[in-house]
């Protein structure tokens, strides 16, 4: 696989991070009785975000690592980061209906400007 996919991939793995903090609840966790658990289902709905932070998180990093191997590291994480705002930024906006402005869009759109001329002129 390119390294570009990788890149890509683990964007993507970055903006399902990211919504597994927003819905992560410590308190909720730390309130689990282990012995709840065998036999609620409760308790299981608190973990999976964490799970979630996990995996992703994991599989994030593993996707990055991959794709820093063939792409520059500045490159790389520039785009990664990139990637992951612009599309926080629309999922944001088109799912949790938040708020926003002609300027934040200008401004979204140069970073994804930005990415396309990282990969244009590499």
């Amino acid at each position: 696989m390119s390294g570009w996919v990788y890149l890509l991939l683990a964007s993507c793995l970055e903006v399902c991070w990211i919504y597994t903090l927003k819905v992560l609840d410590m308190k909720r966790i730390f309130a689990i009785k282990p012995a709840t658990m065998l036999h609620e289902l409760e308790p299981w709905k608190a973990l999976l975000p964490l799970l979630g932070y996990i995996v992703f998180g994991l599989c994030n990093v593993l996707a990055i690592t991959k794709a820093m191997k063939t792409i520059p590291a500045g490159t790389a994480f520039a785009v990664w980061m990139g990637l992951a705002l612009v599309a926080t930024k629309f999922i944001d906006i088109l799912y949790f209906k938040q708020p926003y402005n002609a300027q934040q869009l200008i401004f979204t759109v140069f970073v994804l400007v930005g990415i396309i001329g990282l990969k244009w002129f590499e």
